[in-house]
């Protein structure tokens, strides 16, 4: 009986850390789709996507370096795999950040987070190339049915009479593109050292990157603007608190859970860029962004389940550094 009912305890209590896992999932996606909204204001008053892009990463890079302090027991800085992948890791979420804002932009929030949320796809398509991954008919017809997707939401069959230029469609799946490129890095950079270290060397990469590429004078600027309040803001949430309660919370939720919860993000965006940003959608980019969120979401979780028959469950006070391939 005493055992009976310290399995029952046990139970709940796993089934409660799984669910605060999940909110913090959850919160992270939804603070990556209210950053969309922002950024999209701030460019609305004339300021540069890679600079918005530049402070996201630079507040960020404060936040991580404090988790990092607090959490430094395996860091595996003196790893140079460590600090190789977590560059092109950095490369990844410099370009994820920069076209993100730039279909933002030239184009609106909801088709920017919707054409990002296709980031598994592409990391499909280099894992086929490079023999990652088997490719069979089901992952080929999701593939498929993301691309009409994508036509339907850009409207790209007919760019005369649509709202979604080609630069914001193509920045829009550049950033889902670059997020691939992450999550490669993140993936091969994990067994070297935490997730925290990782995310420190990315975002110092980031902050070169977009230094070099941006206008230095709007970046000073910046520091003087009655802006600045929504540029802290954004780089909270779009880089700071996100990505940490994302990497956490991923310890304890199924991939598939994290795969639905992370809808939240590109609805997020969409109904800020509706609510805030006086945006629409037509019947048939409605459409094209339910086949993509769906498809996608179908895909992760297909992929997750086949993942669990292979490879056993590890405990779940298990230390370790979590994938966020399954974020998008």
């Amino acid at each position: 009986m005493a055992w009976g009912s310290a399995a029952r305890t046990g139970s709940l209590s796993f089934e409660k850390t799984a669910g605060l896992s999940a909110m913090f999932v959850a919160l992270a996606a939804f603070s990556w789709g209210l950053s969309g909204g922002i950024g999209g204001i701030l460019m609305g008053q004339g300021w540069d996507p890679v600079v918005v892009s530049f402070y996201r990463g630079a507040i960020g890079l404060l936040f991580v370096l404090a988790w990092l302090a607090v959490r430094p027991q395996g860091s595996g800085l003196a790893s140079g795999r460590l600090w190789f992948w977590s560059a092109v890791a950095g490369v990844g979420v410099a370009g994820n950040f920069s076209f993100y804002f730039l279909s933002i932009a030239e184009g609106s929030v909801a088709v920017a987070a919707t054409l990002m949320y296709c980031a598994p796809v592409f990391v499909y398509l280099v894992s086929f190339a490079l023999r990652l991954e088997t490719p069979t008919a089901f992952k080929w017809a999701a593939i498929a049915i993301v691309m009409l997707g994508i036509v339907l939401l850009t409207g790209i069959y007919d760019l005369g009479a649509g709202d979604v230029t080609l630069i914001a469609a193509g920045a829009g799946l550049l950033s889902g593109l670059s997020y691939a490129v992450f999550i490669f890095g993140f993936k091969f950079a994990a067994p070297h050292g935490s997730p925290q270290a990782i995310l420190v060397i990315a975002f110092a990469v980031l902050i070169l990157i977009l230094f070099g590429l941006g206008d230095v004078e709007q970046m000073v600027a910046v520091l003087d603007t009655a802006s600045w309040p929504l540029f802290v803001v954004l780089g909270v949430l779009g880089a700071g608190l996100s990505f940490i309660f994302y990497i956490v919370g991923l310890k304890h939720t199924a991939p598939a859970v994290a795969s639905i919860v992370a809808m939240v993000e590109p609805v997020t965006a969409s109904l800020f860029g509706v609510v805030f940003l006086s945006e629409s959608l037509g019947a048939l980019q409605v459409l094209g962004m339910a086949l993509i969120l769906f498809t996608v979401t179908a895909l992760s979780i297909r992929a997750s389940s086949q993942r669990n028959v292979v490879q056993p469950v590890p405990p779940v006070d298990q230390e370790k550094t979590p994938n966020p391939i399954d974020r998008r």
